[in-house]
């Protein structure tokens, strides 16, 4: 029996918002009304990446007014203390065809641009009529390579952020809003 003890984690309500879920309503919905308005008479799959757009996705394709479906891919490109590692695995890939298809990958955050183009030249390995990029938060300050969204919920200074899905340590995904997670935690 080992006589350590598991780490805490500070309570989220103790967490400053940063944006709360009302902007975020707000947001998803006038990204689904420009998306309807960008595919109109068309459908379209919406890719989502796990596990941190899982809520983003979900919101937002409740939001698009035309005809949608979603799949999935995971991906690892974070090695310890939220440092990336630089290289990115892909762990599970779409489970449909997307040739031939409007396809958009949902992605909780695009800081690095590391994971967005590894998947974007995936995707377009797969040979979409379109490939389009929709972020819940840009962090345009950490980008090493260079990949922007085509729609973007919000953009935000270079803050270690939780919930709307995103996570520390598998922790606060649930979370309604975005908040900010403190410095000082981050040793647990």
């Amino acid at each position: 029996m080992s006589n350590s003890t598991p780490p805490t984690f500070p309570p989220s309500a103790t967490m400053e918002v940063l944006i709360s879920k009302e902007q975020i309503a707000e947001r998803v919905a006038a990204i689904g009304k420009q998306i309807s308005a960008d595919y109109a008479g068309h459908s379209i799959v919406l890719i989502g990446v796990l596990k941190g757009a899982a809520i983003f996705l979900s919101d937002l394709a409740r939001a698009i007014e035309v005809d949608n479906t979603f799949d999935f891919v995971a991906v690892s490109s974070y090695g310890r203390a939220r440092v990336s590692s630089g290289a990115v695995k892909l762990i599970k890939d779409i489970d449909n065809p997307i040739e031939g298809k409007h396809v958009i990958i949902v992605e909780d955050i695009l800081d690095t641009g590391l994971t967005l183009s590894y998947l974007r030249g995936l995707m377009l390995q797969h040979k979409p009529a379109s490939l389009k990029i929709a972020t819940c938060l840009d962090k345009p300050e950490r980008r090493l390579v260079p990949i922007e969204a085509d729609y973007v919920a919000f953009s935000i200074p270079n803050q270690f952020v939780i919930g709307y899905g995103m996570d520390y340590a598998e922790r606060y995904r649930g979370v309604e809003d975005i908040r900010l997670f403190p410095d000082e935690a981050v040793g647990h």
